[in-house]
């Protein structure tokens, strides 16, 4: 199966890992400055140094400890991260967090905006992004801005606009992303959400590659309020989407 390829723009910014080189591969949904949750979530998985973890961006902003998260994400050799949203942020200046030194910054620069791996036989091959892609367009045509924040395909929509973009994606890749805040995770055949508003009393979710499971942990603190309508509670599931392997989410709370 062939990689994704992108722009002249993106592609320098998209990395290609071999998963056979791990035991274990997950995918983390959106942090956002919450180390308990991440450490417990790790303790949970039994993360060794011979398993993969890749997060979908937005490790910071929001959460009690931007700083201990990228602490604790830059000093594992087997943690990758995509840049999302908030890291562009931060590096724009379109906002600060003064805890984190200018060498926090220059790795959130040097960060791939896609992360993506081969399939194996009849499984799709994955691509990890932060916001989403547009089934509309080639990747080729796709720009980071495009990749941190796709969600709705409504011009100027956002929350509560529909169809959003993994409604209407088929393939060929299964993409994993965050950003859009879930009530529980979007389970499709192509596409996979996991930011499950961990810093707004949901939970941090986590993805087994190989299991087709989903891990979740409830954290013991929440940084933000978040309006009720800014949470999407639909399954967005579809009658293809049944014949996808059963998914079961394990939650740990203590």
């Amino acid at each position: 199966m062939s990689a994704p390829r992108f722009g002249p723009e993106v592609e320098p910014m998209h990395r290609r890992v071999d998963i056979d080189e791990w035991d274990d591969v997950y995918v983390v949904g959106d942090v956002h400055g919450c180390p308990d949750a991440l450490d417990r979530l790790l303790d949970h998985l039994n993360v060794t140094d011979d398993d993969l973890v890749v997060f979908v961006g937005d490790l910071v902003r929001k959460g009690p400890d931007s700083k201990a998260v990228v602490d604790r994400v830059r000093a594992a050799d087997n943690f990758l991260t995509v840049r999302g949203n908030n890291e562009e942020k931060l590096l724009r200046g379109d906002k600060t967090l003064p805890e984190l030194s200018d060498d926090d910054l220059e790795w959130m620069a040097s960060l791939p905006v896609a992360i993506s791996w081969a399939g194996d036989g009849d499984t799709p091959g994955a691509l990890v992004v932060h916001g989403g892609i547009d089934p509309r367009v080639p990747l080729t045509d796709h720009s980071v801005d495009d990749l941190q924040n796709n969600r709705s395909l409504v011009p100027g929509g956002s929350y509560g606009d529909r169809p959003y973009w993994w409604e209407r994606y088929d393939g060929p890749d299964r993409v994993f992303f965050g950003h859009t805040v879930l009530a529980r995770p979007v389970v499709r055949e192509f596409a996979v959400g996991l930011d499950t508003g961990c810093v707004y009393g949901g939970e941090l979710t986590a993805y087994d590659w190989h299991a087709d499971t989903f891990h979740a942990i409830s954290p013991d603190d929440t940084a933000e309020e978040r309006a009720e309508r800014k949470i999407l509670d639909t399954p967005f599931t579809s009658p293809s989407d049944t014949d996808s392997p059963t998914i079961t989410v394990e939650s740990e709370s203590d």
